[in-house]
């Protein structure tokens, strides 16, 4: 007999459970700023993140429901009130439940390049998704992206450099250590260890 899923709310909802546009003081009980983690896989840098910047609410966003679980046990152990993960497809979580312009910051760490060309159509970055980003993100907030695919990144840079609502901007330097507190997330920990250059980019919402 399988082990009962455990219950992990507020930390982990799944995206059919979610009804309407949300609102955030109402989600997290404060009016501080969001930001998206968007394909937060196994939570290190949401957890990091909620810990450092508890000035922030911190909303991860994840496919797999194994993975978003795991970092919402993550964020359950250490009872963490300013994070939060959604499982589910990010882009039918945008389009149906996030109001515009509420997003602060929307952070794309290590997207999945869907390496085959027959499954490019699966990559997370397309016109849509440059269109929902510049929809949900506030003016004058940010979207973050780093990837260690360069061809990946290449696409990912042309669709956001060429969006009319972004400009690109300087990215923050990579932390330069091999500590685990050096790395943003697990696949940025495998990527820089396997000697990848890691690609980074900024683009702040008109």
């Amino acid at each position: 007999m399988a082990p009962p899923v455990i219950d992990l709310r507020p930390y982990f909802t799944a995206l059919d459970e979610v009804e309407g546009v949300l609102d955030w003081p109402e989600v997290f009980g404060n009016s501080n700023p969001v930001e998206f983690d968007i394909g937060c896989g196994r939570g290190k840098f949401l957890v990091d993140s909620a810990i450092s910047h508890p000035e922030t609410n911190w909303l991860g966003l994840e496919l797999d429901f194994t993975e978003g679980r795991h970092g919402a046990k993550r964020l359950a152990k250490r009872e963490l009130p300013n994070a939060r993960v959604i499982g589910g497809d990010a882009k039918q979580f945008m389009a149906n439940h996030v109001r515009p312009h509420s997003v602060d910051v929307a952070r794309v760490y290590f997207p999945d390049p869907w390496w085959k060309r027959k499954h490019h159509k699966r990559r997370l970055f397309t016109d849509e998704f440059a269109d929902q980003l510049a929809l949900i993100v506030k003016h004058g907030g940010y979207v973050h992206s780093w990837s260690d695919v360069g061809e990946y990144f290449e696409v990912i840079s042309s669709l956001m450099n060429h969006h009319v609502e972004f400009i690109p901007q300087e990215p923050p330097p990579e932390p330069a250590g091999l500590d685990d507190n050096d790395f943003l997330t697990g696949f940025h920990r495998r990527g820089r260890r396997m000697g990848c250059t890691i690609h980074r980019g900024l683009w702040l919402r008109r």
